[in-house]
This record gives C-alpha cells, structure tokens and sequence, in this order.
C-alpha cells in the first residue's frame, strides 16, 4: 500500500546544489494513461544540472517541477496501462523533469509510453546508471556512426559516463577504440580503450586511420574532429562538455571536409525495442555498468554538489 506523502526536491527558481532540499508532498494520484512508479534509484545528468541553474527560469518549464530525467523502479500502480504492480522497470525523457515532475522523487508518475519493462540480471544500483547514458551511448553508436568491427572509433571527451559507456559497447562490437581527455591525470581511466590520447584541443594532423568519431565535447572540438575522420567517415556530435553550445559562423561547405558526414543524436525518443536490446547486449556480455559513485536520496544535495563541480568520475547514482 503506497503511502500518502514522499519526500522529493521541488524547485522554482534556480538552486545551488548546496540550497537543494527534500520537501514533503503527497503521493501523485494515478490517471489514465499514466503509471506510478517507486523509484529505487537514478542516475544524475549534466542536463539537469543546466535546467537546476539556468534553464529552470525559461518559460516552457513547468514550475513547481522535481527535477530528474531518468529511474529504474517498480511498478507501484499501473492504473489501465499493460504493466503490472511490482514489474521492473526503467524510464527516461520524452519531457520527464521538464514538461512534468520527474524522478527527484520517492515515487514518480509517468507517461505510459516514457516508461519500459527490464529484465536484467543488475541490482538496482548498476541498473540506474544505464537509461539515459546508455540509450545515448547505444543510438549514438549504432543509429548514427554504425559502427563495426573494422571500425577504427575515436571518441572525443571519453572521461564521462557516455564516454566509459561508449568505450565498452564499441570494444563489445569489436572495433579499435582512440578515446581523449584533456587532463593529463585522467588518461589511466581510459585504460579500456585500445588507446588513451591527451587532447589539446588540436588532433587534426595527428590522428590516422578514424572511420568513425564520436564528439561529446561538441562545437568547441568540432571542426578538429571533422579534420580527423578520414573521406568516407562518420562524426557524431552527441555531448556539449566543452560549453560551447552551437557552432557560430559554421560554414559546411568549406568546414566539413570533402566525403566525410556528420550527424548528431538527440536523445529523447527511447523504444521498448531499443531499451530491451541495450539491458540484454549488457547481460550477454557480461558488463558492469561504469557507477562512478553512490549516494543515498537524504544526501543528494552532496551527489548534486560532486557533480557540479566534477569530484566524481563515471556515473553518479542516488539510491533510495
């Protein structure tokens, strides 16, 4: 039986993580269409941080909003949907913590259609780093780059959670890995990859044989990475980790080199299909999701500061 109140991070204006609190509010009622979840944990994006700051005062947020585009959890009431009470299941984007209240939250309520059934052999605490990272990593891979065995795969700012995922699904498929950093005292952590480069923000020149590129520093790098891939090539811009959000006076004419495509994901459509295919490509070979760190919910205000200001690598989770 679902309690009547939670405890959640309700927010209005933008918060320092140190100013995050958990507020007591009631249990969300259930309505057509949309099922409630108790959340075990979830995992925290660079994404939220942007709308906890800044974004939080557009007016396409809608406010009072709890914060959190991703969880793994249970089914507590599937109200007419297909679910049933107790199915595990993850859920991610599609306007969650945004559009409405996201995972912040002891228990959510969400669209039928942002939520999907797992089966994993993960605890909940390895399940809550793959949704949105994963499905990200996996779309940007396979969707866009088509990545393949006799693929050499440079992946640009791989000392993140995507980049670590990444890593290990293109090593999974077989292809050669180059991943970057541009900290000296992080290429140990690229140590999956076939090689680790230190990146000072020009590789063009130094870089041979790239059939494929993944760039999670975005505009800042772009242009360089464009340079790197060879004719017949493929870039994905997928991550913005460099701050530079669009590419000003971006002439694709002269600045996409002759033969070579570009392309981007846009993380907001995940499938029943694609989720199933992610959990049971990590089962089938036997991956631990990277979990940088783990924080209980009553210290999220800690997990969010860490994040802000990057003591944590790999995926940040908070467990319930």
């Amino acid at each position: 039986m679902k309690p009547e109140m939670m405890k959640a991070v309700v927010l209005t204006e933008p918060t320092m993580a140190e100013n995050v609190v958990l507020s007591h509010i009631p249990v969300p009622q259930v309505r057509p269409g949309w099922v409630l979840v108790k959340v075990k944990a979830f995992g925290l994006n660079h994404s939220e941080q942007i709308l906890r700051l800044h974004e939080i005062q557009a007016d396409y947020i809608n406010k009072p909003i709890i914060p959190g585009i991703e969880c793994v959890g249970e089914i507590t009431d599937p109200s007419d949907s297909h679910f049933q009470k107790g199915e595990k299941v993850a859920a991610l984007m599609g306007g969650m913590g945004r559009s409405f209240n996201g995972s912040y939250a002891e228990y959510v309520l969400l669209p039928e259609s942002n939520v999907f059934s797992v089966r994993t052999n993960l605890s909940w605490t390895e399940m809550a780093a793959v949704p949105e990272t994963w499905f990200t990593a996996w779309g940007s891979l396979f969707e866009c780059l088509n990545i393949k065995e006799s693929d050499t795969l440079l992946i640009r700012g791989a000392t993140c959670a995507l980049g670590y995922a990444a890593i290990r699904i293109a090593r999974s498929t077989g292809c050669k890995v180059i991943a970057t950093t541009h900290k000296e005292s992080k290429l140990p952590l690229l140590k999956e990859a076939d090689r680790a480069v230190l990146d000072t923000g020009r590789l063009a020149g130094g870089m041979q044989g790239i059939t494929k590129a993944l760039e999670l520093v975005g505009p800042k790098t772009l242009r360089d990475t464009l340079r790197c891939t060879e004719k017949g090539g493929i870039v994905c811009s997928t991550g913005i980790l460099g701050g530079v959000y669009t590419l000003n006076g971006f002439d694709p004419i002269k600045e996409i080199p002759n033969g070579v495509y570009l392309t981007g994901f846009f993380s907001n459509y995940p499938t029943q299909r694609i989720m199933k295919d992610i959990f049971t490509f990590i089962d089938s070979h036997h991956i631990e999701p990277v979990v940088g760190a783990v924080y209980p919910f009553q210290n999220l205000a800690d997990a969010l500061y860490d994040m802000d200001n990057h003591k944590v690598d790999g995926k940040i989770v908070v467990k319930m």
